[in-house]
């Protein structure tokens, strides 16, 4: 049985990807993740004990632990999506992103380098180094058009930074050395299991214990959501049919203002979860003062990787929506477990750093 390393995967995105080789391929997962406050093993729950899935406590950083990692395990192919995403914590404390996502990217190159070159020819040849990136790197769109996999970097905040240091790194280690690696940038994820700082679970929560929603700015910052299970299957249509060097956009064909989609949230928990006392949760909108730098509109073109590794995605905004806000009304259990730990749902990113 082959093995494949999936960093990062008990975060939203990489327990997805977890999840799915794990039920649906032939392959052994090992899930390498440090942990961190987003991190959450109850999203690898229905995985973690299966027999083809082994869950590794560990940093990317830490070079000992990755280099043991590989010499253990010796996997096929590395899917890398292990990083700090939250671009208001990184407006408050950019160190931690450039320690993820810069350093341990370039050290977990650094041992999937050294790894491969140990490798005969024709398993070699088979290996692939898979990093998961985001539209964020190319910076803010106008009215019109969409981000190409030629689209200039411009990035705005130091989360964005970060990962477009990360890309470059991996870049530059297929061009420099050889490694068989890919890079893809997709658009805003969301459904189950995400963290509840990010946009759609935090209207989700505020909005069922009758709290304010806030808004930034005047909500028309615009963003392509794209469902997670659909990221999940794009990223495994890269892992099998990608070709080393080049990179694939993965976007959902979703553009939303940022007030369109939590009006959105809104009316569905007004049909699945009614409270006579806020009818129409839309009343609880707030707008609050803008973040720093905050990005005017991103949109993705996903047509190299339909037209050459035949992906489309499979849910458009309106349901997967529904099968979000479904997941996070029939989990509200897993929600208080987050809100019992470090995060309370506070505001942040106003721009002092910590």
């Amino acid at each position: 049985m082959k093995t494949l390393f999936v960093t990062g995967g008990a975060g939203f995105i990489g327990s997805s990807v977890v999840r799915m080789l794990v039920a649906e391929s032939d392959v052994r997962v090992v899930t390498i993740d440090k942990l961190t406050y987003a991190g959450n093993l109850d999203s690898l729950a229905e995985v973690l004990d299966a027999p083809n899935h082994r869950f590794a406590r560990a940093d990317i950083a830490d070079a000992a632990a990755m280099r043991a990692l590989f010499d253990e395990e010796r996997p096929c192919a590395v899917v890398h999506l292990a990083a700090e995403t939250h671009v208001d914590r990184s407006i408050d404390g950019p160190a931690q992103f450039v320690q993820t996502n810069v350093v341990g990217t370039c050290t977990l190159l650094e041992e999937s380098l050294r790894y491969w070159r140990t490798l005969p020819p024709t398993t070699a040849a088979r290996f692939r180094f898979v990093h998961v990136s985001t539209d964020e790197v190319f910076g803010s769109l106008g009215p019109l058009g969409s981000f190409t996999e030629t689209s200039r970097y411009a990035p705005r905040s130091p989360y964005a930074a970060s990962k477009a240091a990360a890309d470059h790194l991996v870049r530059s280690w297929f061009h420099t050395y050889g490694l068989p690696a890919i890079t893809t940038n997709c658009s805003n994820n969301y459904g189950p299991n995400q963290f509840p700082e990010k946009l759609i679970p935090l209207t989700v929560l505020r909005a069922l214990r009758g709290e304010t929603i806030p808004i930034y700015g005047r909500g028309d910052n615009v963003r392509d959501w794209l469902y997670v299970d659909d990221h999940a299957r794009a990223l495994l249509a890269v892992l099998e049919d990608g070709t080393p060097g080049e990179t694939y956009n993965i976007g959902g064909n979703g553009e939303r203002t940022n007030l369109e989609l939590v009006e959105m949230v809104c009316a569905l928990l007004d049909e699945l979860a009614p409270d006579p006392s806020t009818p129409d949760r839309r009343t609880l909108i707030t707008f609050v003062p803008d973040r720093p730098g905050h990005d005017k509109r991103y949109a993705i073109d996903g047509s190299k990787i339909q037209r050459e590794l035949g992906w489309n995605a499979r849910e458009c905004l309106s349901t997967g929506l529904r099968k979000t806000v479904a997941w996070y009304l029939e989990h509200q259990a897993w929600c208080e477990r987050i809100h019992a730990g470090t995060y309370r749902g506070e505001r942040l990113g106003l721009g002092a750093l910590v």
